[in-house]
Parts: structure tokens; sequence; C-alpha cells
């Protein structure tokens, strides 16, 4: 399984959002020649008004500026996702790692691997513990101050603090 940070993901959906951007630009140009040629087609015709050109009755225009409306949100949400601070291991609060025992170490280390947060059924099937065991284990961390647990639906999101 291939795991993408989220700044490179918001550089491939930035990348994305601009050829998008570009591929509409030629998209709209072409269409804005044809309604153009039909307009004055059908100008050029003195039994037919104008009302009956079909590029007056088309949802095309919309059509376009929605997807730039859609290639917009795509460009402004991967440049959120660049500009997002991640949080790195020196962030973390500092605390005496000789002071856990070794299942307090696993689920430190496993937290610090994940950028200080898993949800508690992760941290269960990545320590292979039971339910009970990997709660107070947990209990004890909260206790020391080194984490804290956050309920999200049926199940808690732990967090270094």
């Amino acid at each position: 399984m291939i795991l993408i940070n989220q700044r490179t993901l918001g550089y491939i959906l930035i990348g994305f959002a601009v050829l998008l951007g570009i591929v509409l630009i030629f998209v709209k140009t072409n269409v804005d020649k044809q309604e153009a040629f039909l307009c004055d087609t059908i100008h050029s015709n003195p039994s037919l008004n104008i009302g009956q050109c079909p590029a007056h009755n088309s949802p095309n225009s919309w059509l376009i500026l929605v997807a730039f409306g859609v290639a917009f949100i795509i460009l402004v949400s991967g440049s959120y996702m660049v500009l997002l601070p991640v949080r790195k291991e020196e962030d973390f609060k500092k605390i005496d790692i000789s002071k856990l025992d070794e299942e307090e170490k696993n689920v430190y280390d496993l937290l610090k691997k994940n950028e200080g947060s898993l949800y508690q059924s992760d941290l269960i099937k990545e320590t292979e513990s039971s339910k009970v065991r990997i709660t107070r284990i947990l209990d004890k961390m909260a206790s020391k101050g080194i984490i804290e647990r956050k309920r999200r639906g049926m199940t808690n999101i732990v967090i270094l603090k």
C-alpha cells in the first residue's frame, strides 16, 4: 500500500487543477468559435431570426463555468494541503521514554510513526493486544500527560500531546 503525505497530495491536486484549467481554456475557445460561426450563419440568413440560433439555447457556457469553478476548488484545496503545517516529531511534548514500560513505549512509537494520532481500534490491531489491555495502557499514558483521547463515533482517536 502506497501512502502519500498531505503535501504531495496537495501538489498533485494543484497540478491536476492547472491541467484541467488549461484544457478548459481550449474547450471554451473552441466552443466560442463554433457558437460565433452558428450566430453568423443564422444572422446571414434573412428567413431566420436570432432566437432560432442553437448557440443561444445551449447550456455549454454554464457547464464550462461550473467546470472552471470545480478546477478552482481543486486548486484551492491543493494549495491548502501544501500550506497546512505538518506536525513534526519535535512538535510533540518532550517526555522521558525511560520511565515508560515496554507496552507504553510500543504505543508511543506507533503514535509517533503515525504523525501523532491513531484510532484506538488501530492501536489494538497494531499491537495485537486486547481492548482492555490497550485501554489500561492508554489510561496510564493519559494520567502521565503523554496522550489525550477524543471520542470519534464508536471509537477514540489517540493523540500525542
